[in-house]
């Protein structure tokens, strides 16, 4: 266990206005979360912390899905033709594990 000599800061960003889905616009933080802060301990507030930056990279990958599957379909118009010498090869995209998203799981 690591000594903490600082409390955690708010990550408060002063916009505060909630989506659609209750999240704070400015620190995704649920209103639940942004009234107790005060009153968590440390340890909750850097999982509190840990679950908003994962809900930024949700919001943040909202339509990535969407240009993928045109990239996609792209490549399946272009499988039939031979390929063109004088294009560079289409590289296949790779997933790497920062690229997943587990929700709101709690480690």
């Amino acid at each position: 266990m690591q000594l903490e000599f600082f409390d955690v800061p708010s990550p408060c960003v002063g916009i505060c206005q909630s989506n659609a889905k209750g999240y704070c616009l400015g620190c995704m933080r649920t209103r639940d979360e942004r009234q107790d802060w005060i009153n968590l301990d440390n340890d909750n507030k850097q999982k509190v912390i840990k679950r908003c930056i994962q809900r930024k990279k949700r919001q943040q990958n909202k339509y990535k899905p969407k240009a993928v599957e045109e990239i996609n379909l792209l490549e399946i118009e272009h499988e039939s033709e031979q390929p063109s010498l004088l294009e560079p090869p289409i590289k296949p995209r790779v997933i790497h594990d920062s690229d997943l998203d587990f929700g709101d799981f709690e480690l």
